[in-house]
């Protein structure tokens, strides 16, 4: 049974004497213990706002919110800013893409960790303090007690992040939102920080959505993956579908713009052509065909719906014209 439930989620920002921006348009997916799904796509795509839109952090004027998104049975839209408050932390807790920013930079570390454990736990003092530091020696900081009087310019990129997710899983959530935790750290540090947030779903099956534009965190990382593109998602399946047989042109450019190790290093890379402003508005026509390869005529007068790839069912597609099914695939069916 699904932890949680999103539905047709939609949001809108709008202003006054300003044309609305429709950010998240129909978005639909499901998230069960112990599973890792990843929202991948480029940046302004919708993956953000769907996470804040999840947790009830977007900003209350300007905005329009539409669809379901149910937690344990309970819709999170419906639910007061009380009652939300009571759930974040506790029950659904977010690591957020910039540790910088997203720490209190006047405030320690200890404070910023026992600040949690107290609005949820009701822990003060030093026991308070004792979980704090095991919280952040669980997530590798070395000497965690000492640490927790540093204050986070005192810490590095990789440290900071830690100090996040340690946050994030002290009282141990069901769900676990990550948005882009590994964005600006070198190549070592993702890695640690990727195996870390793998490990403490094995260990606890908190249910994870990975957020990213890193198809290399998703193979290692994720059991489905929803790919955005202009607020929709364009296609849904297994990592291991969707790397070894993507259908939609726009997943399928992704993949090809990747660098790889195994080409000469003269090979160009195969970008997708054009931006991602570069859209038709859903309503009328896929958005993705100013950009696309395989484009037909279909592609601008309709819209497409995402429904079940007649290759593979458990495969949701949003596309007219998809790539085809290698050969060997159609041999092993």
């Amino acid at each position: 049974m699904a932890l949680l439930e999103v539905g047709e989620l939609g949001v809108v920002f709008t202003r006054k004497g300003r044309r609305d921006v429709v950010a998240v348009n129909g978005v639909s997916f499901s998230v069960e213990p112990g599973q890792t799904v990843g929202l991948v796509g480029e940046s302004g795509c919708g993956k953000s706002v769907t996470s804040l839109a999840i947790l009830g952090l977007l900003p209350k004027r300007g905005v329009r919110t539409s669809g379901t998104v149910h937690f344990d049975g309970r819709n999170l839209l419906a639910m007061s800013t009380s009652a939300l408050r009571d759930m974040r932390g506790r029950d659904i807790a977010m690591v957020f893409q910039d540790p910088m920013s997203s720490l209190n930079p006047v405030i320690p570390i200890g404070l910023q960790v026992t600040e949690v454990l107290s609005r949820h736990r009701g822990m003060k003092g030093e026991p308070a303090r004792k979980e704090a530091a095991e919280a952040l020696e669980r997530v590798g900081i070395p000497d965690p007690t000492r640490r927790l009087k540093d204050y986070p310019h005192q810490l590095s990129g990789g440290m900071r992040q830690r100090a996040l997710i340690a946050m994030a899983l002290a009282c141990q959530p069901r769900l676990l939102i990550a948005d882009e935790p590994t964005t600006a750290l070198d190549v070592t540090i993702q890695a640690q920080i990727l195996e870390l947030l793998r490990e403490l779903v094995e260990e606890s099956g908190t249910a994870l959505i990975m957020i990213t534009h890193d198809l290399g965190v998703v193979a290692g990382l994720c059991d489905t993956v929803n790919v955005m593109y202009a607020g929709r998602i364009v296609e849904s399946a297994s990592r291991y579908e969707l790397f070894g047989v993507p259908r939609h042109p726009y997943t399928g450019g992704l993949l090809a713009s990747i660098p790889r190790l195994d080409q000469p290093r003269d090979v160009p890379l195969n970008p997708i052509p054009g931006s991602p402003s570069d859209t038709l508005p859903w309503d009328s026509a896929c958005a993705f065909a100013p950009r696309c390869a395989n484009r037909v005529d279909v592609c601008t007068t309709e819209s497409p719906q995402l429904e079940p790839d007649d290759a593979r069912p458990d495969h949701l597609l949003r596309c007219f014209n998809p790539l085809p099914v290698p050969a060997y695939e159609e041999v092993g069916r």
